[in-house]
């Protein structure tokens, strides 16, 4: 009886040496439950299709985790086998090692407190001790390297991870069908792929990690007390359902405050852009909205702090549960070694192996249970960026030839033929092209007119190889755009836009685009000066401080930039610059003074020079030299002809060039007639 006394007593002392029953008493509970804050009223934001993965995500059972986990798994190890197969090979092998380790260094601490608990003078138990101890401490340190070097594997891994996910998104951002832009649809599922998709990628791959090391830990510690005795690998799985439970809980508190506050955190951001954005700082002053703004702002951060406050007090209330559930479980497998250390069953030295044992197996699931939650949370999203790219890979423009390799793009023409075009833009009810028919012939300068929405620019975009058509053809000569390939097609057609982009990004590059603008002969930059003087850019450019280097933005240092009518000659200059035989001018002097706007017209007459010039504009007067005018309503030819034959029909164009005339006729009589009399 004395004996298993004393056994008893040195297994309670083991027991509080690695940890004991702090861990019930260490937090207290607070109050009881609370109502959660009020909402704000969020208006139209009370709801978006962004908002399904999250919903799915507070919906998911611990089953369903399970039932999905491996394919989330395979899915991650093939990510990271792309990104890096050595550094992918390292991490898992290196953390398989350490967790074998981790299994040797427990079985060796049995023969540690064997020579320590055994009869005799403490020198020689120690000494006895001292080999099992020296194999503890190689092992611990090995286990430890190995780890680091894992961790140092893994690390390289995420940017190789961010940079595969990235390069991809953008490929195919840059070359979907324009049309696909316009689908709210496909924009929505951009932004959700663009966001949290793409940062959950590397995410996924370093919680699958995880996983697969708290499940080799996991591993070691059972194989380990099924080693010392069969009973006490139970035991392992009793003391960690509570921590599970807790970690479930708690995480599925935070999914659902998540979808609480996910249009929250949208207002959030919009009003944090409208405030810190410079685009809209000068209209916040001139209307004093930094008040409003600003009240508004506060009102949702407060909201959302009270919710994350109450998030915060239920999941510290989860935690202590767990907790007290944890010490009750904990007390009952130390009362089962007791009395298996009592009946004879094990020794002492084993007890107190498995205890460690014990202890180590439930940090390895707790860290287990929380890389499960964050690996499938970050595969749902991830989920998002792929099934954007599995989109996006069907909305790339392609010749179709039959089937056959795309044709060759003509260098040049004699005409250009669209018959028949109708195209309808995405989710739109009504035809913004409905039975289009032209042609363009070599050297002309062909003008599209008509009122706001009769189709001009559409019809201007489906010639630019922007947009394909519904129905109909579009010819060069006797070879249909739908059978070459895009981009051969853009190469051969300069656009000078109406919206056109603040590149950020010097006057050189602003006005090549990307096509070298030095070459070993200096044609290239000729070319580009060519372009500049044609378009009157290079009187903006020599007043910058670096000229064609000066970096046009503002935000950056030694940046510069332009006003409207300034930047218009730029897009004009890229225009130029591309030496194509089919010149697209749309709206090109929107920006521009009476004066600017009558040199521009004279400039692309000039620079047209055996081109074909594709001219939209709303002011009639820049159109009566056109060799040929087509006018447009609701997406159809109407009138045809050149300004003499147009305004004598008496139609459209002509009202419309009598409005406009009109209109400068009444602004030059004004001032006689309000003169006073002599």
């Amino acid at each position: 009886m004395g004996a298993r006394l004393r056994s008893l007593v040195r297994l309670a002392q083991v027991i509080g040496r690695v940890g004991g029953f702090g861990r019930v008493v260490r937090r207290g509970l607070t109050g009881g439950e609370r109502p959660a804050p009020e909402p704000v009223d969020l208006g139209e934001l009370a709801e978006h299709r962004w908002t399904a993965k999250s919903a799915e995500l507070a919906e998911t059972q611990l089953s369903t985790v399970a039932r999905r986990l491996p394919a989330l798994i395979s899915q991650a190890i093939k990510l990271a086998w792309r990104a890096s197969r050595l550094d992918t090979a390292a991490t898992l092998g290196l953390n398989l090692a350490a967790g074998v380790f981790m299994a040797f260094g427990l079985l060796a601490i049995t023969g540690v407190l064997t020579a320590l608990f055994a009869a005799g003078p403490t020198p020689e138990r120690v000494r006895a001790a001292l080999p099992s101890l020296l194999f503890v401490g190689a092992a611990t340190a090995l286990r430890a390297g190995l780890q680091a070097l894992a961790g140092w594997a893994q690390a390289r891994v995420r940017p190789k991870v961010d940079r595969i996910v990235e390069i991809r998104m953008y490929e195919l951002t840059t070359s979907v069908d324009l049309a696909a832009l316009d689908d709210s649809d496909f924009l929505d599922d951009l932004k959700r792929a663009e966001g949290r998709g793409m940062m959950a990628a590397p995410m996924m791959v370093q919680h699958t990690v995880d996983v697969l090391t708290g499940l080799v830990g996991l591993v070691a510690a059972a194989g380990t007390l099924g080693v010392l005795h069969p009973l006490l690998l139970p035991l392992l799985l009793l003391t960690a359902v509570p921590e599970g439970w807790a970690s479930v809980r708690a995480a599925r508190m935070r999914y659902l405050t998540m979808v609480a506050l996910i249009n929250v955190e949208r207002r959030k951001w919009v009003l944090s852009d409208l405030m810190a954005d410079r685009r809209h700082a000068a209209e916040i002053r001139s209307f004093t909205m930094r008040g409003f703004l600003l009240k508004q702002f506060e009102r949702l951060a407060a909201y959302q702090r009270d919710v994350e406050l109450d998030l915060a007090r239920r999941q510290a209330l989860a935690r202590v549960y767990g907790d007290i559930l944890q010490g009750v479980a904990t007390a009952g497998v130390y009362v089962a070694l007791g009395l298996m250390l009592w009946a004879g069953a094990v020794p002492l030295a084993v007890a107190g192996t498995a205890v460690l044992a014990i202890r180590s197996g439930q940090s390895s699931l707790v860290n287990l249970v929380y890389a499960t939650n964050r690996c499938y949370e970050e595969g749902l999203y991830f989920g998002d960026y792929l099934e954007f790219i599995a989109a996006a890979e069907q909305r790339i423009p392609v010749a179709t030839a039959g089937g056959t390799a795309p044709r060759a793009m003509p260098g040049g023409f004699e005409r250009i033929v669209v018959e028949n075009v109708t195209f309808t833009y995405p989710g739109a009810d009504t035809r913004s092209l409905a039975g289009v028919s032209l042609e363009l012939c070599r050297g002309e300068v062909v003008a599209l007119v008509g009122e706001n929405g009769s189709g001009k620019t559409t019809l201007a975009k489906i010639l630019a190889g922007l947009y394909h058509p519904d129905g109909g053809d579009v010819r060069w000569d006797e070879v249909s755009l739908r059978d070459v390939d895009p981009d051969a097609l853009r190469a051969h057609i300069a656009v000078i836009a109406q919206e056109y982009t603040h590149w950020p990004m010097t006057a050189r590059q602003n006005i090549t685009m990307g096509k070298l603008a030095t070459g070993e002969d200096g044609a290239t930059e000729r070319a580009m000066r060519r372009a500049a003087a044609d378009s009157g850019a290079d009187e903006v450019i020599t007043e910058l401080a670096r000229g064609y280097d000066t970096f046009l933005d503002r935000r950056f240092a030694g940046g510069a930039e332009l006003s409207g009518g300034q930047w218009q000659r730029l897009a004009v200059a890229r225009g130029f610059y591309r030496d194509a035989p089919l010149l697209i001018c749309d709206e090109p002097s929107a920006a521009l003074d009476a004066r600017a706007e009558h040199a521009l017209f004279e400039r692309i007459r000039a620079h047209a020079d055996g081109r074909t010039v594709l001219l939209i504009t709303h002011r009639m007067a820049s159109v009566q030299h056109a060799d040929r005018i087509y006018v447009l309503d609701h997406g159809r030819v109407i009138e045809e002809g050149d300004h003499d034959r147009l305004v004598a029909a008496g139609g459209l164009y002509a009202e419309l060039f009598g409005l406009q005339a009109s209109a400068y006729g009444r602004y030059r009589q004004a001032p006689v007639e309000d003169a006073p009399s002599a």
